[in-house]
């Protein structure tokens, strides 16, 4: 299906190039823009925003994936090891993991961080 679009000038320019992958950019866009609400987080913009708010060293490593989530990325996970992934499913794969190693990060310093606090106190 064909569909005409009228885009700002600052969007344009961003998506120029990549007019094969506007389909994928819209997939993703969608589908991070209707993921319900849940406990923990659902995608990079939710971590992000955490993140964002300075949160407490305890609160970052009680940070956890919400169950719609887990299992969104169990089931990747699963075709990923079977190698069975569409081109979209490899490109989530891929933010998952960045996430993942951007959680990581965070948790490791919060532990640091929890440590020094416990030694001086």
């Amino acid at each position: 299906m064909q569909i005409t679009l009228d885009l700002p000038e600052d969007l344009f320019s961003k998506i120029s190039g990549l007019e094969a992958q506007i389909p994928e950019v819209l997939a993703l866009g969608l589908d991070e823009l209707t993921a319900r609400p849940q406990e923990g987080f659902n995608g990079f913009s939710e971590v992000m925003n955490f993140l964002a708010n300075l949160p407490t060293p305890e609160e970052v490593l009680a940070l956890r994936p919400s169950p719609g989530l887990q299992t969104q990325i169990d089931q990747l996970s699963d075709r990923y090891k079977a190698e069975s992934l569409s081109k979209q499913e490899a490109l989530l794969w891929k933010q998952y993991e960045y996430l993942e190693h951007v959680v990581r990060t965070a948790k490791a310093r919060a532990y640091l961080k929890l440590q020094e606090q416990t030694s001086v106190a």
